[in-house]
């Protein structure tokens, strides 16, 4: 059904949806979507829109005790993949309100994915929202605040008369608080996983969930910036989506168009691809380090000649396997990193030129000083194939040869 209303004043200018969803259950993987019920607020008014679905699966009797929905109501309602279109096309645009908002914001995206269609809107939680401008009130669930703000509800634990309780809430609000206040706690609690250029926060689902660097450009690829962290994915999500990002965090993520990443193992890789990275694309919104006169142009490399040392870690380790990342540093350049010592001797360019990074030197010098263990690789002449060793670390690192072909690069142990 859908009705119009007067306009009333809000907040903020982008319009909005207040939703509530009933369901079979709290598993967005097994349980699906019995009612869905909107409150649209925009620049023509204010309607309002509701449904049953059929969820094609039983509602277990303490739902349907719970929320007066039946297995008989639903059956013969539309399925959602038949609403599919409507209700993503009343969504779209506009800043999604829901009470526990992650809860129905999951099972929209599941309905929706499965339908073929990729939902990231905006969010903004009530419960977010009235702990912030209520902090000294204990209870924040939607009784509590029909109490606390007499709120009138036509009806509990059904989606349009809870959407509309939203609704209330809202408009109560602007009597409450003074706008400026609550505009500034909109703004602070609302999630945006729509981003900037085309990013969607579940693009953001490939970054590493370990160790790394990673990289933000803006338009033409230029360089932003280039962060470090032991939980990458993590932070790229709370710089472009955080609900506590600081003011520079919200200009920065404004300006981002393409987002990058690197799994690093560990600390110490992050660390040396992170001042390797500023120092060579010198992004627009990290600072460079500080130089002085007194800072070398050049140093004595104490090694025969390039060596690696091992992290562990990376994309792959939340799942239970461990990964190895061997790093290769050169005459105070760092190489790279790869995940098998074969693939690390390939980093290894016959004669090529090293250009002394102060960054490097500065980083591992501090190391080695603390008695990091690495690996010598020395070039050496070819040899008859041996036994390919896994490992470039043992307690008494031996040099590892590497011997260079017409179009293979291998590492052997040394004989």
């Amino acid at each position: 059904m859908s009705e119009l209303f007067p306009a009333t004043p809000a907040a903020l200018d982008a319009p909005i949806a207040f939703v509530d969803l009933e369901t079979t259950g709290g598993s967005t993987g097994v349980d699906r979507i019995t009612e869905v019920g909107i409150v649209e607020v925009g620049p023509h008014g204010v309607s309002r829109w509701s449904t049953l679905v059929d969820p094609r699966q039983p509602i277990p009797p303490f739902i349907q005790q719970l929320t007066g929905i039946t297995d008989a109501m639903v059956r013969g309602a539309p399925t959602f993949d038949a609403i599919a279109p409507e209700l993503f096309a009343r969504l779209e645009g506009k800043l999604f309100v829901a009470h526990n908002a992650s809860f129905d914001r999951g099972f929209l995206r599941s309905e929706f994915g499965r339908a073929g269609l990729a939902f990231n809107p905006d969010v903004l939680c009530t419960v977010r929202l009235s702990r912030a401008l209520f902090p000294a009130e204990k209870r924040h669930g939607l009784d509590a605040l029909v109490e606390r703000h007499a709120l009138v509800p036509s009806d509990r634990h059904r989606a349009l008369a809870d959407a509309d309780l939203l609704w209330q809430f809202w408009q109560r609000l602007h009597d409450l608080v003074p706008l400026d206040t609550l505009r500034a706690q909109v703004d602070r609690t609302m999630r945006r996983y729509r981003l900037a250029g085309g990013l969607t926060e579940d693009s953001l689902d490939a970054a590493p969930a370990g160790c790394g660097i990673y990289l933000f450009y803006g338009e033409d690829d230029v360089p932003l910036y280039v962060g470090r962290s032991v939980r990458v994915r993590q932070r790229i999500r709370a710089h472009l989506t955080g609900e506590r990002r600081s003011s520079k965090d919200v200009r920065l993520a404004q300006l981002v168009r393409r987002v990058d990443w690197r799994a690093t193992g560990g600390e110490l890789g992050a660390l040396l691809a992170e001042a390797q990275s500023i120092a060579t694309l010198r992004p627009s919104h990290n600072r460079l380090p500080r130089t002085s006169k007194r800072d070398p142009v050049d140093a004595p490399w104490p090694f025969d000649g390039a060596i690696a040392f091992e992290e562990s870690g990376g994309d792959r380790e939340r799942a239970g396997e461990h990964v190895r990342i061997f790093h290769v540093v050169d005459r105070w350049c760092y190489l790279g990193h790869a995940r098998s010592a074969a693939e690390a001797g390939a980093l290894l360019a016959p004669n090529a030129a090293r250009a002394f990074e102060l960054s490097t030197y500065r980083i591992m010098q501090t190391h080695l000083a603390r008695g990091l263990r690495v690996t010598p690789l020395v070039p050496a002449k070819p040899i008859e194939p041996a036994e390919p060793s896994d490992s470039l670390m043992s307690p008494k690192p031996e040099p590892l040869t590497t011997s260079f072909s017409e179009d293979t690069s291998a590492v052997s142990s040394a004989g």
